[in-house]
C-alpha cells in the first residue's frame, strides 16, 4: 500500500499515463501493476513498525506527498502547450472558439486541444513513456521513504518547472508572435495608405489562413522543441 501511495499519485498526474480522458479504472491498474513491479527493490526500504500506527500514517503521507511533488513537474510541462495554444489561438483569430480539451477535462483552446492530444501520441511514438516508468523508481534514490522532502526545495522545483512550462510555451508560439506582430503592421499600414478598405474583413479570412498555414509548415519543430522540454525535465528527475 505504501509503494501504491507514491507510484499511484505519480501515475495519476505524469504525462501520458495520468491525462483525464484516461480511464481512472485504467490507470489504477498500470499504478497497481507498476507497484508490483518496483517491489522487490522498494520493500527493504521501508522500515515498518505495525506497532506504532502514526508512524504509519506520517509514512502514508509523506509517500503520497513525493509521488504528488513529482507528478505536478511533469504536469507543469504539459501545461505549457495550453499556454501555446493560447498564444497561438489569439494570432489567428480564433481565441474565441474554445472545445472540450480531453487531457485537461475541461474548455481550452482549440489549438491547445489539437497539440495536447499530438502530444500525448508522439510522447508514445518517441517511447518517452520509458523515461516516465524510469523516473517513478528513481524517485525512490532521490527521495528515500519515510524522509520528509524539504519544503524550500519542493517550492523551488515547483516554481522551476512553472517558469520552464511557461518557458516552452512561449518558445512553441514564438513563430506566430512574429507573424502576428508583421501581419497586424502590415494591416495598418495598408488601413493608412487605403482608408477606404475594410480592414477587418480582409483580415480575419487571411489570418487564419495564412496562421493555419503556418502552423502546418512548422508543427514538426513546435513538438520537437516540447519533446525535448519534456526529456529534460524528465532526466532532471532521474538525476542525469
Amino acid at each position: 500500500m505504501l509503494i501504491l501511495a507514491r507510484v499511484g499519485a505519480l501515475v495519476m498526474l505524469l504525462p501520458a499515463l495520468g491525462e483525464e480522458n484516461v480511464s481512472p479504472r485504467f490507470r489504477l491498474t498500470i499504478a497497481v501493476l507498476l507497484a508490483f513491479v518496483f517491489w522487490p527493490f522498494a520493500r527493504p526500504l521501508y522500515q515498518i513498525d505495525a506497532g506504532d500506527p502514526m508512524r504509519l500514517v506520517g509514512l502514508l503521507i509523506s509517500e503520497i506527498g513525493v509521488g504528488l511533488m513529482l507528478g505536478l513537474v511533469g504536469r507543469f510541462i504539459m501545461s505549457a502547450l495550453s499556454v501555446a495554444g493560447n498564444v497561438i489561438a489569439n494570432q489567428l483569430g480564433l481565441g474565441f472558439v474554445m472545445t472540450v480539451d480531453p487531457t485537461q477535462g475541461q474548455q481550452g483552446a482549440i489549438v491547445g486541444t489539437f497539440l495536447s492530444l499530438l502530444a500525448i501520441a508522439l510522447i508514445f511514438a518517441t517511447d518517452l513513456h520509458h523515461l516516465v516508468i524510469t523516473a517513478i523508481g528513481q524517485s525512490y534514490e532521490a527521495f528515500r521513504p519515510g524522509v520528509i522532502p524539504d519544503i524550500g526545495d519542493a517550492a523551488k522545483l515547483a516554481l522551476s518547472s512553472a517558469a520552464d512550462a511557461f518557458r516552452i510555451g512561449v518558445q512553441i508560439s514564438a513563430p506566430f508572435l512574429v507573424f502576428g506582430l508583421i501581419f497586424n503592421l502590415g494591416l495598418g499600414v495598408l488601413a493608412r495608405l487605403m482608408p477606404q478598405l475594410q480592414v477587418f474583413f480582409v483580415a480575419a479570412p487571411l489570418t487564419i489562413i495564412a496562421g493555419i498555414g503556418l502552423l502546418a509548415i512548422t508543427i514538426g519543430v513546435l513538438m520537437s522543441v516540447f519533446l525535448d522540454g519534456l526529456s529534460d525535465t524528465l532526466r532532471l528527475l532521474l538525476g542525469r
